[in-house]
């Protein structure tokens, strides 16, 4: 059975405008409204809070905010800023405060990538860089689907520098690529080749379509350092996609059309971002209900370990649920064949009792490695949990420090499961069961329930996975406190 969602604000801070919305925990936007930026600290602050309350409704259950500039997430501090410097402010206590909701914040590109990764262009890749292209340049990137922070700021695609003689930026330096290849630089481009203060990015376009000769010097001015700072990140980094968003993003990805990546090593596929202006309030949507973003890192000492159990019989498709989460969250996996299948093929097999008892030795491992990683973690455990007595679950979970738990109960027919078995009797190293084990299987199908232990999400694996559900759950239920 499937909780009813809670919700959240998505908050997006750019140089030209502010942004809000109330957010399902599948992503959906439920309800928005926008204002004006401003580069008074105080006013962009005043702002948010009268967005907030018209947003704000019992079920919204957290709010995220994506701000310009350095950010350190884990603390909940902005650093510094650029067109929006909001390192004066006391930004997510002061929204806490207002509203008695846990606040996080992160640097707005990031917030976008995490919307991309979760519903936009990102959702079938693992290693992505990002750049946001508006009043100034973001940038983000992300490592196994875990956006890369380092020591606390990581990502500051915006700052790689382009021209050590160029323009002065908002970070001290000069020649960064936002200097070259943001809105406010086309702007200065336009306004150099005399074209009119007035004219778009479509008219631009339009005119060196026609062959207007300052159209087209403005256009590679605008993308050839976006180019080359794209080529930077690749050599850097090696992604498996390098995505353009906000406002002008699918604007630069056309303008890069005119300005090829040269360097023989340094190729990858540029694609825009999907979700356009929605990215940064749905990922700070997102991200506020996922609850992975701390305020200092004395609550994130305190925080316990959560576990998601994949629960299900032999052959029930619970890894495959499990490898699929864990591609989706960048969680770490643990599943009891992992553990077992090395010493079985070292030594040898064994009979089936011997298997019974590598199985819980396997079992007991599991927790003994979730029970020393750092508080806060959250593993997906992948195991048929009806194998064992129940008490034996709670004494490890216990032992573990896991007070949490989300149960995926996966399951189908006892004929589909023997189908399956058989099919895969030959990978399986000796000492698991045999053929002989298929009957035992298919009855075992017939009274084999979940654990209720905790919120449960049931999976018939003879569909289609709706893996988007399946996290979408997972973020709600975990920031429901359910």
């Amino acid at each position: 059975m499937r909780d009813a969602m809670p919700q959240s604000i998505g908050i997006d801070i750019g140089g030209t405008n502010l942004r809000a919305a109330r957010i399902s925990g599948n992503g959906e936007i439920l309800k928005r409204v926008s204002e004006k930026s401003a580069p008074d600290p105080g006013l962009v602050l005043g702002r948010i809070a009268d967005m907030v309350r018209l947003l704000d409704t019992p079920d919204v259950k957290a709010i995220g905010v994506g701000v310009p500039g350095r950010v350190d997430a884990g603390r909940g501090t902005v650093l510094s800023g650029g067109y929006v410097n909001l390192a004066s402010v006391a930004l997510a206590q002061r929204l806490e405060d207002m509203t008695g909701k846990p606040v996080v914040i992160d640097n707005d590109c990031n917030m976008a990538l995490a919307a991309e990764m979760a519903l936009g262009a990102g959702r079938r890749h693992g290693n992505i860089v990002m750049f946001t292209i508006g009043t100034g340049i973001g940038g983000a990137v992300a490592q196994d689907r875990r956006i890369t922070r380092g020591s606390a700021t990581a990502g500051q695609l915006g700052h790689i520098t382009v021209d050590v003689n160029g323009e002065v930026c908002a970070c001290g330096r000069r020649g960064c690529v936002e200097t070259t290849s943001s809105g406010t630089a086309l702007g200065r481009h336009i306004a150099r080749a005399g074209l009119g203060a007035d004219i778009s990015v479509d008219q631009l376009f339009a005119r060196d379509t026609a062959g207007d000769i300052q159209a087209r010097g403005v256009l590679d001015a605008w993308a050839k350092p976006l180019r080359a700072a794209i080529d930077t990140a690749v050599a850097m980094l090696a992604p498996d996609v390098v995505l353009l968003g906000g406002g002008l993003g699918r604007a630069a990805h056309a303008a890069l059309g005119r300005a090829p990546a040269l360097a023989p090593w340094y190729q990858c596929r540029v694609e825009p971002a999907q979700l356009g202006d929605d990215a940064g309030v749905t990922g700070a949507g997102l991200q506020a209900l996922a609850g992975e973003l701390h305020t200092s890192p004395s609550a994130q000492s305190s925080r316990p370990r959560r576990a998601v159990l994949v629960n299900g019989i032999p052959a029930s498709g619970k890894s495959t649920v499990s490898r699929g989460i864990a591609d989706r969250m960048g969680w770490p996996q643990l599943a009891l064949d992992t553990i077992k299948n090395p010493f079985l093929e070292l030594l040898g097999g064994g009979d089936r009792l011997f298997n019974r008892t590598l199985g819980r030795a396997s079992y007991q491992a599991i927790w003994s490695v979730v029970g020393e990683a750092p508080a806060g973690t959250t593993f997906i455990v992948d195991a048929w949990f009806g194998f064992q007595p129940r008490e034996v679950l709670e004494d490890h979970l216990r032992k573990a420090g896991v007070e949490r738990t989300f149960e995926i109960w996966c399951h189908a027919p006892g004929e589909v499961l023997a189908e399956r078995y058989g099919a895969r009797l030959d990978q399986r190293p000796a000492g698991h069961p045999g053929a002989a084990y298929i009957p035992e299987l298919i009855e075992l199908s017939k009274r084999a329930e979940p654990l209720r232990r905790g919120p449960l999400f049931d999976v018939d694996t003879t569909k289609p996975i709706d893996f988007d559900a399946i996290t979408a759950w997972l973020r709600a239920t975990m920031a429901g406190g359910a």
